[in-house]
């Protein structure tokens, strides 16, 4: 499975799936999910709202309506709304079971963000650890195409150096 990581906006990215950053009410609202739904058409919040609550840590499908994907996966690696932060085990959870999902689904290429470490306020550095961990760890049936997106200089910096940190250790 090729493991990339790339800078810009998720919702101008073309893939299988995308993975939004959610929380558990399914409600998207500001950072990676208002970028998708911005671009994705109302309808998609409307559906992603329809699937839930989930529980954190889990993960619901929708259609990707105007984005360039076949499918959004809803990550909820923060509670929502204001009853609390993203913790390690959420962006870990969240992470895997949006790997999982996408694999069950048959998608060949997925776009994850940073989960839990925007508005829900969790480090990035040690969110992008996690995340570069699990991805490196999953042993996918169709997936060969993962891009850890992050969207500014800064991020994509630290995102970066995660990933480069963690293929020099696993070598």
């Amino acid at each position: 499975m090729e493991f990339t990581v790339i800078q810009g906006d998720i919702a101008q990215q073309s893939a299988d799936a995308l993975v939004n950053a959610a929380g558990t009410s399914l409600q998207m609202g500001s950072g990676v999910a208002g970028a998708l739904r911005r671009a994705g058409g109302e309808a998609l919040n409307q559906a992603a709202v329809t699937k839930g609550p989930v529980d954190l840590g889990e993960v619901a499908v929708t259609d990707a309506y105007d984005l360039d994907a076949e499918y959004v996966i809803h990550a909820a690696a923060m509670p929502h709304y204001g009853d609390g932060q993203a913790t390690a085990e959420s962006v870990r959870d969240a992470t895997r079971n949006a790997l999982e999902r996408a694999d069950e689904l048959g998608c060949e290429s997925l776009v994850i963000p940073a989960l839990g470490c925007g508005v829900a306020g969790f480090d990035l550095a040690e969110g992008a650890r996690i995340i570069v961990e699990e991805i490196s760890a999953f042993d996918p049936d169709s997936l060969d195409d993962v891009r850890f997106i992050a969207y500014g200089d800064d991020g994509y910096e630290t995102v970066s150096r995660v990933a480069e940190d963690a293929d020099s250790t696993s070598e």
